[in-house]
Protein backbone atom coordinates (compact mmCIF):
# COMPACT_ATOMS: atom_id res chain seq x y z
CA UNK A 1 0.00 0.00 0.00
CA UNK A 2 1.40 3.54 -0.70
CA UNK A 3 1.98 5.63 2.18
CA UNK A 4 0.29 8.75 3.01
CA UNK A 5 2.66 10.90 2.26
CA UNK A 6 3.96 9.63 -1.05
CA UNK A 7 3.12 11.77 -4.10
CA UNK A 8 0.96 11.25 -6.37
CA UNK A 9 2.25 8.96 -9.73
CA UNK A 10 2.71 11.15 -12.37
CA UNK A 11 0.70 10.20 -15.87
CA UNK A 12 4.02 11.23 -17.98
CA UNK A 13 6.43 8.38 -16.56
CA UNK A 14 5.17 6.13 -19.41
CA UNK A 15 4.33 8.84 -21.67
CA UNK A 16 7.73 10.25 -21.35
CA UNK A 17 9.09 6.85 -23.05
CA UNK A 18 7.41 7.76 -26.35
CA UNK A 19 8.31 11.84 -25.93
CA UNK A 20 11.05 13.00 -28.11
CA UNK A 21 12.94 14.65 -24.88
CA UNK A 22 12.73 10.43 -23.59
CA UNK A 23 14.30 9.50 -26.73
CA UNK A 24 17.00 11.96 -27.14
CA UNK A 25 17.94 11.63 -23.78
CA UNK A 26 17.76 7.52 -23.93
CA UNK A 27 20.29 8.08 -26.58
CA UNK A 28 22.47 9.97 -25.35
CA UNK A 29 22.34 8.73 -22.08
CA UNK A 30 23.14 12.03 -19.87
CA UNK A 31 20.15 11.47 -17.79
CA UNK A 32 21.47 12.83 -14.20
CA UNK A 33 19.66 12.00 -10.91
CA UNK A 34 17.42 15.53 -11.08
CA UNK A 35 15.43 14.33 -14.37
CA UNK A 36 14.90 10.99 -12.86
CA UNK A 37 13.35 12.81 -9.79
CA UNK A 38 11.35 14.98 -11.82
CA UNK A 39 9.88 12.37 -14.11
CA UNK A 40 8.84 10.28 -11.27
CA UNK A 41 7.59 13.21 -9.43
CA UNK A 42 9.56 12.73 -6.45
CA UNK A 43 12.23 14.27 -4.49
CA UNK A 44 16.05 13.48 -5.90
CA UNK A 45 16.55 12.63 -1.85
CA UNK A 46 13.61 9.81 -2.53
CA UNK A 47 15.52 8.93 -5.51
CA UNK A 48 18.61 8.17 -3.21
CA UNK A 49 17.03 6.01 -0.95
CA UNK A 50 15.20 3.70 -3.53
CA UNK A 51 18.89 3.15 -4.42
CA UNK A 52 20.61 3.05 -1.22
CA UNK A 53 17.93 2.26 1.54
CA UNK A 54 14.85 0.58 -0.58
CA UNK A 55 13.08 -0.26 2.54
CA UNK A 56 12.57 3.15 3.66
CA UNK A 57 10.64 3.74 0.64
CA UNK A 58 7.10 1.97 -0.07
CA UNK A 59 6.83 -0.23 -3.68
CA UNK A 60 4.75 2.26 -5.11
CA UNK A 61 7.39 5.13 -5.01
CA UNK A 62 10.14 2.18 -5.71
CA UNK A 63 8.18 1.34 -8.99
CA UNK A 64 7.46 5.14 -10.04
CA UNK A 65 11.29 5.64 -9.43
CA UNK A 66 13.07 2.05 -11.43
CA UNK A 67 10.22 2.90 -14.14
CA UNK A 68 11.60 6.60 -14.72
CA UNK A 69 15.07 5.56 -14.67
CA UNK A 70 14.42 3.10 -17.23
CA UNK A 71 12.71 5.14 -19.26
CA UNK A 72 15.38 7.46 -18.99
CA UNK A 73 18.04 5.04 -19.53
CA UNK A 74 19.44 6.33 -15.82
CA UNK A 75 21.83 4.05 -13.41
CA UNK A 76 22.90 5.25 -10.07
CA UNK A 77 26.72 5.80 -9.85
CA UNK A 78 28.76 3.35 -8.17
CA UNK A 79 30.89 5.62 -6.83
CA UNK A 80 28.10 7.60 -5.40
CA UNK A 81 26.33 4.80 -3.83
CA UNK A 82 29.91 3.42 -2.26
CA UNK A 83 30.20 6.95 -0.91
CA UNK A 84 26.96 7.11 0.74
CA UNK A 85 26.57 3.65 2.27
CA UNK A 86 30.04 2.92 2.69
CA UNK A 87 29.73 -0.09 0.75
CA UNK A 88 30.23 -1.05 -3.12
CA UNK A 89 28.07 -3.74 -3.19
CA UNK A 90 30.11 -5.68 -5.53
CA UNK A 91 32.29 -8.64 -5.13
CA UNK A 92 34.81 -10.31 -7.16
CA UNK A 93 36.00 -13.84 -8.47
CA UNK A 94 39.06 -14.93 -10.49
CA UNK A 95 38.56 -18.46 -12.56
CA UNK A 96 41.26 -19.97 -14.31
CA UNK A 97 39.10 -20.78 -17.70
CA UNK A 98 35.71 -19.92 -19.18
CA UNK A 99 36.36 -23.00 -21.05
CA UNK A 100 35.42 -25.38 -18.17
CA UNK A 101 32.06 -26.18 -16.60
CA UNK A 102 32.93 -26.84 -13.48
CA UNK A 103 33.77 -23.40 -13.00
CA UNK A 104 30.96 -21.80 -14.40
CA UNK A 105 28.57 -24.24 -12.32
CA UNK A 106 30.63 -22.87 -9.38
CA UNK A 107 30.19 -19.07 -10.66
CA UNK A 108 26.47 -19.55 -11.05
CA UNK A 109 25.95 -20.57 -7.60
CA UNK A 110 28.09 -17.33 -6.17
CA UNK A 111 26.15 -15.66 -8.49
CA UNK A 112 22.78 -16.68 -7.24
CA UNK A 113 23.65 -16.29 -3.98
CA UNK A 114 25.17 -12.65 -4.18
CA UNK A 115 22.14 -11.38 -6.11
CA UNK A 116 19.93 -12.33 -3.61
CA UNK A 117 21.98 -9.46 -1.26
CA UNK A 118 22.14 -6.93 -4.06
CA UNK A 119 25.52 -7.83 -4.96
CA UNK A 120 27.26 -7.28 -8.00
CA UNK A 121 29.81 -10.40 -9.19
CA UNK A 122 32.64 -9.17 -11.06
CA UNK A 123 34.11 -12.41 -13.01
CA UNK A 124 37.93 -12.22 -14.07
CA UNK A 125 39.86 -15.41 -15.77
CA UNK A 126 43.57 -15.81 -15.68
CA UNK A 127 44.13 -18.48 -17.76
CA UNK A 128 46.12 -20.81 -15.50
CA UNK A 129 48.68 -17.46 -15.27
CA UNK A 130 49.17 -16.34 -11.64
CA UNK A 131 50.72 -13.26 -12.57
CA UNK A 132 47.36 -12.31 -14.98
CA UNK A 133 45.69 -13.17 -11.53
CA UNK A 134 46.96 -11.02 -9.53
CA UNK A 135 46.59 -8.11 -12.19
CA UNK A 136 43.04 -8.59 -12.03
CA UNK A 137 42.57 -8.63 -8.51
CA UNK A 138 44.12 -5.35 -8.19
CA UNK A 139 41.82 -4.05 -10.61
CA UNK A 140 38.94 -5.41 -8.55
CA UNK A 141 40.11 -3.94 -5.87
CA UNK A 142 40.95 -0.17 -6.91
CA UNK A 143 36.98 -0.78 -7.55
CA UNK A 144 35.76 -1.05 -4.63
CA UNK A 145 35.43 -4.74 -4.64
CA UNK A 146 34.56 -5.71 -0.84
CA UNK A 147 34.90 -9.84 -1.13
CA UNK A 148 36.76 -12.14 -3.38
CA UNK A 149 36.85 -15.67 -4.33
CA UNK A 150 40.18 -17.18 -5.97
CA UNK A 151 40.17 -20.77 -7.56
CA UNK A 152 42.97 -22.72 -5.81
CA UNK A 153 46.07 -21.79 -3.53
CA UNK A 154 48.93 -21.10 -6.30
CA UNK A 155 48.41 -17.63 -6.47
CA UNK A 156 51.65 -14.91 -5.85
CA UNK A 157 51.84 -14.35 -1.85
CA UNK A 158 51.44 -10.60 -3.24
CA UNK A 159 47.60 -11.14 -4.17
CA UNK A 160 46.80 -12.93 -0.76
CA UNK A 161 48.64 -9.64 1.14
CA UNK A 162 46.75 -6.97 -1.31
CA UNK A 163 43.89 -8.65 0.30
CA UNK A 164 44.77 -8.46 3.66
CA UNK A 165 45.71 -4.83 2.85
CA UNK A 166 42.33 -3.77 2.04
CA UNK A 167 40.50 -5.79 4.62
CA UNK A 168 38.72 -7.50 1.96
CA UNK A 169 37.59 -11.17 3.22
CA UNK A 170 38.28 -13.84 0.74
CA UNK A 171 37.58 -17.38 0.19
CA UNK A 172 40.17 -20.10 -1.96
CA UNK A 173 37.26 -22.27 -3.93
CA UNK A 174 37.86 -26.03 -5.55
CA UNK A 175 40.22 -26.82 -2.88
CA UNK A 176 40.61 -28.30 0.70
CA UNK A 177 43.72 -29.01 2.54
CA UNK A 178 44.13 -28.87 6.37
CA UNK A 179 46.21 -26.27 7.42
CA UNK A 180 46.16 -23.97 4.87
CA UNK A 181 46.37 -20.41 6.01
CA UNK A 182 43.39 -19.30 3.97
CA UNK A 183 39.84 -20.17 4.24
CA UNK A 184 39.28 -23.09 1.79
CA UNK A 185 36.08 -24.22 0.63
CA UNK A 186 36.16 -27.29 -1.65
CA UNK A 187 37.23 -30.63 -1.70
CA UNK A 188 40.19 -33.08 -0.90
CA UNK A 189 41.77 -33.47 -4.50
CA UNK A 190 44.23 -35.83 -2.63
CA UNK A 191 42.08 -37.98 -1.10
CA UNK A 192 40.23 -37.84 -3.37
CA UNK A 193 42.14 -39.10 -6.37
CA UNK A 194 43.55 -41.46 -3.62
CA UNK A 195 39.82 -42.70 -3.38
CA UNK A 196 39.93 -43.33 -7.48
CA UNK A 197 43.19 -45.22 -7.64
CA UNK A 198 42.02 -47.63 -4.69
CA UNK A 199 38.78 -48.21 -6.73
CA UNK A 200 41.26 -49.75 -9.37
CA UNK A 201 43.72 -51.01 -7.47
CA UNK A 202 40.46 -52.83 -5.71
CA UNK A 203 39.93 -54.74 -9.61
CA UNK A 204 43.50 -56.07 -9.78
CA UNK A 205 45.15 -53.60 -11.36
CA UNK A 206 48.88 -52.99 -11.45
CA UNK A 207 49.65 -50.88 -14.47
CA UNK A 208 48.29 -47.49 -14.56
CA UNK A 209 48.97 -44.35 -17.15
CA UNK A 210 47.47 -41.16 -15.60
CA UNK A 211 46.21 -38.39 -18.43
CA UNK A 212 45.98 -34.94 -16.40
CA UNK A 213 46.07 -31.29 -16.84
CA UNK A 214 49.25 -29.21 -16.81
CA UNK A 215 50.32 -29.53 -12.93
CA UNK A 216 52.41 -26.21 -13.31
CA UNK A 217 50.45 -23.49 -11.13
CA UNK A 218 47.63 -25.57 -10.31
CA UNK A 219 47.85 -26.62 -6.49
CA UNK A 220 44.39 -28.70 -7.46
CA UNK A 221 46.31 -31.10 -10.22
CA UNK A 222 49.64 -31.25 -7.98
CA UNK A 223 47.21 -32.66 -5.22
CA UNK A 224 45.52 -34.98 -6.99
CA UNK A 225 49.25 -36.59 -8.85
CA UNK A 226 50.66 -36.42 -5.31
CA UNK A 227 46.89 -39.09 -4.17
CA UNK A 228 47.52 -41.05 -6.75
CA UNK A 229 51.32 -42.02 -6.06
CA UNK A 230 51.14 -42.14 -2.70
CA UNK A 231 47.97 -44.62 -3.30
CA UNK A 232 50.27 -46.69 -5.43
CA UNK A 233 53.49 -46.72 -3.39
CA UNK A 234 51.73 -48.12 -0.73
CA UNK A 235 50.65 -51.26 -2.60
CA UNK A 236 54.17 -51.38 -4.03
CA UNK A 237 53.31 -50.00 -6.99
CA UNK A 238 54.06 -46.81 -9.53
CA UNK A 239 53.17 -44.82 -12.77
CA UNK A 240 55.88 -45.45 -15.22
CA UNK A 241 57.61 -41.71 -16.73
CA UNK A 242 56.50 -42.58 -20.18
CA UNK A 243 53.16 -43.25 -18.93
CA UNK A 244 52.15 -39.88 -17.10
CA UNK A 245 50.95 -37.45 -19.83
CA UNK A 246 50.04 -34.07 -19.34
CA UNK A 247 48.01 -31.94 -21.48
CA UNK A 248 44.54 -29.61 -22.31
CA UNK A 249 41.37 -30.66 -20.44
CA UNK A 250 39.84 -31.55 -23.95
CA UNK A 251 38.52 -35.01 -25.38
CA UNK A 252 41.43 -34.29 -28.27
CA UNK A 253 44.03 -34.47 -25.89
CA UNK A 254 42.73 -37.88 -24.01
CA UNK A 255 42.13 -39.71 -27.94
CA UNK A 256 45.77 -38.43 -28.53
CA UNK A 257 47.07 -39.97 -25.21
CA UNK A 258 45.32 -43.48 -25.52
CA UNK A 259 47.26 -43.15 -28.64
CA UNK A 260 50.09 -42.42 -27.74
CA UNK A 261 50.57 -45.04 -25.08
CA UNK A 262 49.43 -47.94 -27.31
CA UNK A 263 52.34 -47.27 -29.46
CA UNK A 264 54.73 -47.36 -27.04
CA UNK A 265 56.83 -50.56 -26.68
CA UNK A 266 56.82 -52.64 -23.68
CA UNK A 267 54.10 -53.58 -21.09
CA UNK A 268 50.26 -51.66 -21.72
CA UNK A 269 48.87 -49.74 -18.91
CA UNK A 270 45.36 -51.78 -17.67
CA UNK A 271 43.95 -48.56 -16.27
CA UNK A 272 43.80 -45.03 -17.21
CA UNK A 273 43.20 -42.11 -14.35
CA UNK A 274 42.13 -39.02 -16.29
CA UNK A 275 42.48 -35.60 -14.59
CA UNK A 276 38.47 -34.48 -15.71
CA UNK A 277 36.00 -36.56 -17.95
CA UNK A 278 36.28 -35.00 -20.86
CA UNK A 279 39.52 -36.18 -20.99
CA UNK A 280 38.34 -39.65 -19.99
CA UNK A 281 35.67 -39.06 -22.82
CA UNK A 282 38.67 -38.47 -25.35
CA UNK A 283 40.33 -42.01 -24.10
CA UNK A 284 37.18 -43.49 -24.28
CA UNK A 285 36.36 -42.65 -27.82
CA UNK A 286 39.99 -43.28 -29.00
CA UNK A 287 39.93 -46.90 -26.87
CA UNK A 288 36.65 -47.46 -29.86
CA UNK A 289 38.50 -46.60 -32.62
CA UNK A 290 41.50 -48.93 -31.71
CA UNK A 291 39.62 -51.74 -30.67
CA UNK A 292 39.96 -51.57 -27.22
CA UNK A 293 37.48 -53.81 -25.16
CA UNK A 294 36.02 -51.31 -21.94
CA UNK A 295 36.56 -52.39 -19.30
CA UNK A 296 37.95 -55.65 -20.66
CA UNK A 297 40.72 -54.47 -21.46
CA UNK A 298 41.17 -51.09 -20.14
CA UNK A 299 39.72 -49.31 -17.11
CA UNK A 300 39.34 -45.79 -17.26
CA UNK A 301 37.78 -43.18 -14.98
CA UNK A 302 37.09 -39.64 -15.12
CA UNK A 303 36.08 -36.37 -12.55
CA UNK A 304 33.31 -34.03 -11.86
CA UNK A 305 30.32 -36.33 -13.04
CA UNK A 306 29.67 -34.15 -16.25
CA UNK A 307 26.08 -35.06 -17.50
CA UNK A 308 27.31 -37.08 -20.51
CA UNK A 309 29.41 -39.02 -18.84
CA UNK A 310 26.08 -40.86 -17.85
CA UNK A 311 25.03 -40.98 -21.33
CA UNK A 312 28.12 -42.29 -22.93
CA UNK A 313 28.61 -45.95 -23.81
CA UNK A 314 30.11 -47.23 -21.59
CA UNK A 315 29.05 -45.41 -18.82
CA UNK A 316 31.94 -43.63 -17.35
CA UNK A 317 33.53 -44.06 -13.57
CA UNK A 318 33.84 -40.84 -12.36
CA UNK A 319 33.86 -38.27 -9.56
CA UNK A 320 30.89 -36.47 -8.15
CA UNK A 321 31.85 -32.78 -7.07
CA UNK A 322 28.93 -30.38 -6.56
CA UNK A 323 30.80 -26.97 -8.16
CA UNK A 324 27.26 -25.30 -7.80
CA UNK A 325 27.49 -25.83 -3.68
CA UNK A 326 31.05 -24.56 -3.92
CA UNK A 327 29.82 -21.37 -5.32
CA UNK A 328 26.82 -20.99 -2.50
CA UNK A 329 29.33 -22.05 0.27
CA UNK A 330 31.86 -19.49 -0.84
CA UNK A 331 29.36 -16.96 -1.10
CA UNK A 332 27.55 -17.50 2.44
CA UNK A 333 30.84 -17.56 3.50
CA UNK A 334 32.20 -14.18 2.30
CA UNK A 335 28.43 -12.77 3.07
CA UNK A 336 28.48 -13.94 6.94
CA UNK A 337 32.40 -12.19 6.91
CA UNK A 338 30.85 -8.46 5.70
CA UNK A 339 28.08 -9.05 8.02
CA UNK A 340 30.72 -9.63 10.87
CA UNK A 341 29.05 -12.81 11.57
CA UNK A 342 31.59 -15.42 13.37
CA UNK A 343 32.55 -17.66 10.11
CA UNK A 344 33.87 -21.34 10.14
CA UNK A 345 37.45 -21.65 8.49
CA UNK A 346 36.42 -23.06 5.64
CA UNK A 347 34.17 -25.77 4.28
CA UNK A 348 35.02 -30.07 3.28
CA UNK A 349 32.52 -30.47 0.07
CA UNK A 350 32.42 -34.14 -0.23
CA UNK A 351 32.69 -35.88 -3.33
CA UNK A 352 31.18 -39.08 -4.36
CA UNK A 353 33.05 -42.12 -6.43
CA UNK A 354 30.60 -42.93 -9.46
CA UNK A 355 31.51 -46.31 -10.51
CA UNK A 356 29.74 -47.31 -13.84
CA UNK A 357 30.82 -49.37 -16.68
CA UNK A 358 34.37 -48.12 -17.68
CA UNK A 359 35.73 -50.28 -14.97
CA UNK A 360 35.95 -53.57 -14.38
CA UNK A 361 38.87 -56.17 -13.29
CA UNK A 362 41.99 -56.70 -14.50
CA UNK A 363 42.32 -59.31 -17.17
CA UNK A 364 45.62 -59.88 -17.14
Amino acid sequence: MPRSSDPPAPAAVTAAARSPTGRARRNTGRSVLSDVAKLAGVSTATVSRVYNEPDKVSANVRERVEQAALTLNWFPNAAGRALASTRSHIAGIIIPTLDDQVFASQVSGMQAAFAARDITLFLGCSNYDPAQALVQVRAMLARGVEAMAVVGEAHPAELFDALRLYRVPYAVTYAYREGSPHDCIGFDNHAAYAEITEHLIGFGHRSFAVCIQPTRDNDRVQARVAGIRSTLERHGLAVRPEHMLEGASTIAFGRASLRALWQLPGERPTAIICGNDHIALGVLREAEELGIAIPAQLSVTGFDDLAMSRETRPTLTTMRVDTYEIGQLAARHLLDALDGKPARKGYRVPVALQARESTGPCAA
